[in-house]
């Protein structure tokens, strides 16, 4: 028999010289073995929730042990110890589609931990049989040490067949018509006093997404409500920021919560707006003005604050030293209210924010504003808009301007001034602000 011929270019197409290789084994393969250190990280991360292993790894095992970790473990064992914020970036990414960082300080561990306290809040459910809810209290204290910011949206109140009155144990004798169902709702008793490190909390008494359930109970802010987050307030002493908004703040509520902040050494910014509340809170503001009060800025627009309410915070203007902001609009101040709080920025050196739109303020009070624009020297940005001033006013408030030298922002919108004065105005507004742009460049250069 003739041998196949083999091409000289190509001698190993001689197919007697190719090695040829029977495996034993039907499913074995060409890969190579994979590295020890490779296999331990694989173990690691598959037994990461019952033996957590990362601190004592080398920083590179380490980095693929957290790059392959399950963003669904317990926070209770990635809480502790998972500080990588690539991490805690994916766990947020996964869990939410709108993460807002920035509401965070840019820390994602600490936006992880936050909204998770948020939504377990959000949804418990009180139980007026429970002393202490238990499973919401594991979450607090998991959370404690990375909480610097609260939001709460909502808070649902207790179940319909536990609503009560106060007195129905020894209401025997009243109908079940006159007896009115008590929504007492979380106890923030349960949840403020643990959160060591809590900043900024920010409070709605409501429920949202409601739809055909809607019930005024649900949005019912009870004098029990009240006393529990009153002595909460009281007892967490860094607090900075405390918002409480659209939760049907009315005055005995509001007098109530002021009376346990009045000491309170920590909390700079204060926000009651879109309430209920009226001169009697407006006093009580201006106590806790007076006293040893650390805020900066205070905000209770939209209320019920009338001329008594005004004149109060007016009063404590004249030697606070603390507050450089101040939003009184959308109340009911009206000329008389507003009198004394004009009166005291004259002697006041740390206001440099006010805002008293749409306050029924009117032509008397021109004069008063005319002389805060000659003699205020702090005073930075003030609103008027939504007041009937007229354009006799509107000249009295344009001759004052040629004075001010310091004033960067004035809104005079809706107010009646003619537009040749509203003009002017804005003129010597804009020659503020340019001395003011060179002053800061100034100190820049100097820095």
């Amino acid at each position: 028999m003739e041998p196949p011929r083999v091409s000289k270019r190509n001698p190993a197409s001689d197919p007697r010289k190719i090695r040829r290789i029977i495996a034993e084994d039907p499913e074995w393969n060409l890969e190579t073995i994979p590295p020890l250190t490779e296999l331990c990280v694989k173990h690691i991360v598959k037994n990461f929730k019952n033996k957590p292993i990362l601190n004592e790894l080398r920083s590179k095992h380490k980095h693929l042990v957290l790059t392959s970790l399950s963003v669904d473990l317990p926070i209770s064992i990635t809480g502790p110890l998972v500080e990588d914020e690539d991490f805690w970036k994916r766990s947020c990414k996964d869990r939410w589609k709108i993460c807002d960082i920035k509401k965070h300080r840019g820390n994602w561990k600490r936006m992880y931990f936050e909204r998770n306290l948020q939504e377990a809040i959000e949804k418990h459910i009180p139980n007026h049989s429970e002393a202490e809810p238990k499973e919401l209290l594991e979450v607090i204290q998991v959370s404690s040490p990375f909480v610097r910011r609260l939001e709460i949206e909502q808070l649902l109140p207790l179940p319909v067949e536990q609503q009560m009155t106060a007195d129905d144990e020894d209401a025997d004798g009243i109908s079940e018509i006159d007896r009115k169902p008590c929504s007492d709702h979380l106890s923030m008793m349960h949840i403020i006093p643990h959160l060591k490190e809590l900043e900024e909390f920010i409070l709605t008494y409501g429920v949202k997404n409601c739809g055909m359930n809607f019930e005024w109970s649900l949005f019912e802010f009870t004098k029990m409500d009240c006393a529990n987050l009153s002595k909460a307030l009281k007892a967490c002493r860094t607090l900075c920021l405390f918002q409480l908004r659209r939760s049907h703040l009315d005055d005995p509520k509001g007098r109530l919560l002021i009376s346990h902040l009045l000491d309170h050494s920590s909390l700079t910014t204060l926000d009651l707006s879109h309430n209920c509340l009226g001169d009697g809170t407006g006093r009580a503001l201006g106590k806790l003005l007076k006293g040893h009060s650390r805020l900066e800025s205070l905000d209770v627009s939209d209320n019920n604050i009338g001329r008594d309410g005004g004149s109060a915070i007016g009063h404590a203007l004249e030697n606070n030293m603390m507050l450089r902001k101040l939003s009184l609009k959308l109340n009911k101040l009206g000329d008389d209210g507003v009198k004394q709080l004009l009166k005291s920025l004259l002697k006041n050196d740390t206001l440099v924010s006010l805002n008293l739109s749409a306050n029924n303020i009117g032509e008397p009070s021109a004069q008063s504003l005319a002389e805060v624009f000659v003699g205020n020297k702090i005073l930075k940005a003030l609103d008027l808009s939504s007041n009937g001033f007229g354009e006799v006013a509107g000249r009295v408030l344009q001759e004052a301007m040629e004075e001010n030298t310091t004033l960067t922002s004035l809104d005079l919108r809706l107010t009646e001034v003619s537009q040749e004065s509203e003009y002017c105005i804005n003129q010597t507004i804009s020659v503020n602000q340019e001395r003011e742009k060179r002053i800061k460049e100034v100190k820049n250069i100097i820095s």
